[in-house]
């Protein structure tokens, strides 16, 4: 090196490490903004990732199933199956979970039948199994509308003698539906206090409550139902985590009772001591 020649400047280590920290969180930045992004356009698909009959379908374990077509609000035409048990003190309208139709639900209304010695509506969602349609939260809850009103008008059902169940997302449909219609009791299986809430335990980082247009808030409409209600959810679900159950089982009003459903995550098949403190639940509540 020449004496006219200057040193080459060295940059201060710190200068390159803010220089590398801010483009990391430049990039974290745009990747939490095409996560809610992304969370907002397939909402829908994550919410209702259902199978229509050409995609999934089951044949009914019960010979004497009666296909049903029930008519919502909107028009919809709506498929459900009827599981007769005549002379049963109870009709359960069964509202399922969002994964797959109600072909799969058919050992549950078997069971209800036979262990709970009642009689069972299941009913599809718009655009699940051989409905029409596509599914919404108020088309679900429309479903269920059309489910309650074939029972009354089409089988002469009292109002006093339906029992309203749901099944994880059914849940948020059977609350609303126990919040619009008469019945006699409401039972809620894996059920969340908030879909918000419960996409939160999946999505952390992303604000759940303000950006998803399907609510289904459970924590908020139980305090208005009157009926007795049966709560039963697994100690180990890692989809609605049991606190879920806690919360609900606390807002909702007497008579009431939380059933844990002892090591079991979320799609477990329900056990036989389900169904056997369920009956004596219905038998003691709600006569």
């Amino acid at each position: 090196m020449t004496p006219n020649e200057a040193a080459p400047v060295q940059q201060p280590p710190a200068r390159g490490w803010r220089r590398f920290i801010r483009r990391w969180l430049i990039f974290l930045a745009l990747l939490w903004i095409g996560s809610v992004i992304m969370l907002k356009a397939l909402e829908n698909r994550f919410v209702y990732p259902g199978d229509t009959a050409a995609q999934s379908w089951m044949d009914s374990p019960a010979a004497d199933t009666e296909d049903v077509w029930l008519k919502s609000a909107d028009s919809t035409m709506i498929h459900g199956w009827f599981f007769p048990k005549p002379d049963a003190a109870n009709v359960f309208v069964v509202a399922h979970g969002n994964g797959g139709n109600l072909s799969h639900r058919g050992r549950l209304a078997v069971q209800l039948r036979d262990l709970v010695g009642a009689a069972v509506l299941l009913f599809e969602y718009p655009g699940y199994g051989k409905s029409n349609g596509s599914p919404s939260e108020q088309g679900c809850y429309a479903a269920g509308d059309a489910a309650v009103a074939w029972l009354i008008a089409e089988k002469k059902v009292p109002a006093n003698r339906l029992v309203l169940m749901g099944e994880s997302l059914g849940g948020g449909v059977a609350t609303e539906m126990a919040t619009r219609h008469e019945h006699k009791a409401l039972v809620l299986t894996k059920t969340f206090t908030s879909l918000p809430a419960a996409a939160k335990n999946l999505f952390p980082v992303l604000p759940t409550h303000t950006l998803m247009s399907n609510r289904y808030d459970n924590l908020a409409k139980l305090p208005k139902v009157r009926t007795p209600v049966f709560i039963a959810h697994g100690t180990a679900d890692t989809l609605v985590p049991f606190r879920h159950a806690e919360e609900l089982f606390a807002a909702a009003n007497e008579p009431k009772e939380l059933h844990r459903l002892e090591g079991h995550d979320h799609n477990a098949m329900f056990s036989t001591d389900f169904f056997v403190a369920l009956k004596a639940f219905l038998n003691q509540h709600a006569k």
